[in-house]
């Protein structure tokens, strides 16, 4: 145990380097981010002070880094990041508002739509097949249609 008492400032920044690196290689979930300015502060810290004990240098690690991914996740639900395609990987939200004719009939609040090249469950008010149906919403993989009104 006596490698602990020989950890030095310079430890702590191969440490924020490391997981910085891995931050943006393996997995870019902005985790990994937060760690690594923190294990950069405690190194900036260990320079200032450098009879800093272990243990407060972990406390120190721990507390940057949980209250700044706090506040980085509290960030993100207030400003979420904007895209040119919302719906990427929410592949049924593409189709809300989209009318289609039910391939089987809606029975017992459940029926199918063909869409493209594949067929979706559906749920709503029962209706014959070949109804037109507008979707209004996804819960899942199953869409929530109403029936289309025909006008004259």
């Amino acid at each position: 145990m006596d490698w602990i008492a020989q950890i030095e400032f310079w430890h702590w920044f191969i440490a924020a380097i490391i997981l910085i690196t891995l931050e943006m290689v393996v997995l870019p979930a902005v985790f990994f981010l937060w760690m690594g300015i923190a294990s950069g502060v405690v190194g900036l810290l260990l320079m200032l002070i450098p009879g800093m004990p272990f243990m407060a240098q972990i406390i120190i690690f721990a507390v940057i880094s949980v209250i700044s991914l706090v506040i980085h996740k509290r960030y993100l639900k207030k400003n979420p990041p904007t895209t040119d395609e919302p719906t990427l990987n929410r592949r049924g939200e593409q189709y809300v508002g989209r009318t289609f004719t039910l391939e089987e009939a809606i029975e017992n609040g459940v029926g199918k739509i063909k869409v493209d090249d594949s067929t979706w469950k559906v749920r709503g008010e029962d209706m014959s097949k070949g109804s037109k149906v507008k979707v209004v919403g996804v819960d899942g993989t199953v869409f929530n249609v109403e029936a289309v009104q025909v006008s004259d």
